[in-house]
């Protein structure tokens, strides 16, 4: 399990550099006017409107539209659409982040993998202070020297201490996202409650979406709320909140999408509420950034390499202990 993650997670780190369609690499555009025209030409159409946009940011030239049942397409900057799919196996890059993140199986495998996440934090915990006793015969080798499993052990052992911060980080940040009470190791006792009263939305309108709203008129509305902020996400109401959500993200936020709200109503398109990213408390502010940390959404190529590798380490290091394990246990002698 913890070798399968570790490579998912290093292939998804480069996600956006990738995908290979036309206008990916496109620079951002920021012109409130622009992003304006764009979304009303994907929401003119009831029967053809997506239930959110995902807008482009400064790594991906594309807006991604997310449909019923796990359709979705990518849109150039100006709204024209430039691939359709009508299940997430079409694309990989869909199916490798459900496999990271649920296992292909919901909320049930997103516990699953917390707990893998929680067992991998065990391990490195525990494989330190074995390790201590063997410090005087550490080598630093990439692969074992021969394919036995004394050495794949003492390779386990030597490669698992020079990435073990990596890998602590790794997979705390994970169970972090997953089971959000583990936070208060780093952020303090009220870190649940903080991010709770932080992402708790305005109580539902319980009103129809019109297909009259000014879908342009929202993002003008929005960009004019937050000036300084980047429109990154809008959804339909969910469910009956009557709320069109609005995301944005502030300069300072690591956040790639930012946790910056405007909720419109949605039987008329007027602003019900909004929240600023950055009057939210410490422990809210610290929570939005480990996300960005683990997925290296910060820090530019260099973070990206360093998640990198220490994704590769986890699935190095996973497959040959499953290996040592399974393939390479001594037999049994046959009592006389």
């Amino acid at each position: 399990m913890l070798a399968l993650l570790g490579l998912t997670g290093a292939i998804l780190v480069h996600r956006d550099a990738w995908i290979g369609l036309p206008h990916a690499s496109d620079a951002r555009v920021a012109d409130a006017g622009a992003l304006a025209a764009a979304t009303a030409r994907l929401m003119a159409d009831p029967a053809a409107r997506p239930q959110s946009i995902l807008y482009a940011s400064d790594g991906f030239g594309l807006l991604r539209l997310s449909y019923a049942k796990g359709a979705g397409a990518y849109a150039d900057q100006a709204g024209n659409i430039v691939s359709r799919w009508d299940r997430q196996w079409e694309r990989p890059e869909l199916w490798l982040f459900d496999l990271h993140h649920h296992l292909f199986a919901g909320d049930a495998g997103e516990v699953v993998i917390g707990i893998a996440a929680l067992c991998g934090l065990f391990f490195v915990i525990s494989g330190v202070i074995l390790w201590w006793r063997t410090r005087k015969t550490f080598e630093w080798r990439l692969w074992p020297r021969r394919m036995s499993r004394p050495a794949i052990v003492r390779h386990h052992r030597d490669l698992g201490i020079v990435m073990a911060p990596l890998l602590a980080m790794s997979l705390y940040t994970g169970a972090v996202m997953i089971f959000r009470p583990v936070a208060v190791v780093a952020l303090g006792p009220g870190t649940s409650a903080a991010v709770e009263r932080a992402m708790k939305p305005p109580k539902p309108l319980g009103v129809p979406l019109s297909d009259r709203i000014d879908w342009a008129g929202i993002v003008r509305a929005a960009h004019a709320r937050f000036p300084d902020a980047e429109l990154r996400l809008l959804s339909l109401p969910r469910k009956d909140s009557g709320l069109i959500a609005v995301r944005m993200r502030q300069p300072e936020e690591w956040l790639p999408n930012g946790r910056t709200m405007l909720w419109f109503a949605a039987d008329s398109g007027r602003l019900v509420a909004a929240r600023d990213a950055r009057g939210f408390d410490r422990q809210a502010r610290g929570y939005n950034m480990i996300y960005p940390l683990h997925a290296a959404k910060v820090g530019g190529l260099g973070w990206r390499i360093v998640i990198t590798l220490s994704g590769l380490a986890l699935a190095l290091l996973g497959s040959l202990a499953v290996w040592s394990f399974w393939f390479r246990r001594p037999k049994p002698r046959r009592p006389l």
